[in-house]
């Protein structure tokens, strides 16, 4: 048996894995080498003689990014947000890292690092590092990814920005409709659908089924929708004839094309820049003086759709479907705004208050007398 050898004030050791290959690290204590160098003689022994499993082979966390990039980003409808996530945060955080390595303590070091950020955005880091690490074991480069812990984001804490009264929503549409007949159309669509803006955008007249009064949901700007599902929503009364008309009038295969009879891209200016302007004209206020943003934005709309039909006493799970949300929790952002959400309990705790003039009555009155 080899032994660690001193190296630089520290101490080194060299040692043959199970495929015979020279292999060394280095520690700052001769004891950690010493048991270091033992666990390994042991564990490459086993491995030639069929006791254990081989190891899986050292790769880093930058390898496991290489191999993302180049072969899950491109067939991932949100390629390009993983793509950004790993560049920007968790390349820089784990690339160095071996696999075997990344442990609790290095994402609870991630975590504190980005205490600046929102807890949901932290969340959304830290979802796309275990399902990384879990691919990692897939292709056998780790025997197991550690739990990583995320911050917890309450669902019903969480503000949403809509357009809150019947006066809010005819202020902003007609304020829209001096902007011109395209974004009106447009936001009374989002109004009346819930739809999102990718699902908008790449609206065609062949999805949209006036006999039936129904819209095929099944398009995002870049392929599917964000659940990959095909989903019904319901062409409701209000949107009906605004959406014949404008059938006549634009012609062509997409609902909403651009001036260049394309599909609006996510920058477009009728997402952003157009729809700032209109809530300027309709006299929404800004939350900080000089700033260049509104607080309600395009996906403010769907909030405002949801909670108009549930304030309209919509069916929940109705509107699950109608929205594309797969888990439930997410639709009951809403349920509060139904206006029989409590009705029911309004005498539940009937008959535990006393009748006045009663002897507990005269006798409080007394005392604060």
């Amino acid at each position: 048996m080899s032994k660690p050898n001193k190296w630089r004030g520290k101490w080194r050791i060299r040692w043959l894995d199970a495929t015979g290959v020279r292999r060394s690290e280095i520690f700052a204590i001769h004891r950690e080498a010493t048991a270091a160098l033992a666990r390994y003689e042991t564990e490459a022994d086993e491995v030639r003689k069929g006791l254990r499993a081989a190891p899986p082979p050292e790769k880093t966390f930058d390898d496991l990014c290489d191999y993302w990039i180049k072969h899950r980003v491109p067939v991932k409808r949100s390629g390009k947000d993983d793509e950004s996530v790993i560049r920007r945060h968790l390349r820089p955080a784990f690339g160095k890292l071996r696999l075997r390595d990344i442990g609790v303590e290095h994402s609870d070091r991630f975590r504190t690092d980005r205490s600046h950020l929102h807890d949901k955005t932290v969340v959304n880091l830290l979802t796309l590092l275990p399902t990384m690490l879990n691919l990692a074991v897939d292709l056998g480069w780790l025997l197991k990814a550690p739990r990583i812990k995320k911050p917890t984001v309450r669902l019903f804490d969480q503000d949403f920005r809509y357009l809150r009264s019947d006066e809010e929503i005819q202020r902003f549409l007609r304020a829209a409709r001096e902007e011109g007949e395209d974004a009106f159309v447009m936001y009374a669509t989002a109004i009346f659908t819930g739809m999102r803006e990718g699902e908008i955008a790449a609206l065609t007249w062949n999805n949209v089924l006036f006999e039936r009064k129904l819209i095929v949901v099944q398009r995002s700007f870049d392929g599917p929708t964000k659940a990959g599902d095909v989903r019904y929503v319901p062409l409701l009364a209000e949107l009906l004839p605004i959406l014949k008309a404008w059938k006549v009038k634009v012609g062509g295969s997409l609902v909403f094309p651009n001036r260049d009879n394309k599909m609006h891209q996510p920058c477009a200016r009728i997402f952003a820049e157009r729809m700032y302007r209109i809530l300027d004209k309709a006299e929404f206020a800004r939350p900080t003086e000089g700033r260049n943003v509104h607080v309600i934005n395009f996906h403010s709309l769907r909030h405002t759709f949801a909670s108009l039909w549930m304030m309209r006493s919509g069916d929940l799970f109705k509107l699950q479907r109608i929205l594309g949300h797969k888990d439930v929790k997410m639709t009951q952002r809403y349920a509060h705004l139904a206006p029989d959400a409590f009705e029911a309990d309004f005498h539940r705790m009937a008959g535990l208050v006393p009748l006045a003039g009663s002897a507990d009555i005269v006798q409080l009155r007394e005392s604060v007398a």
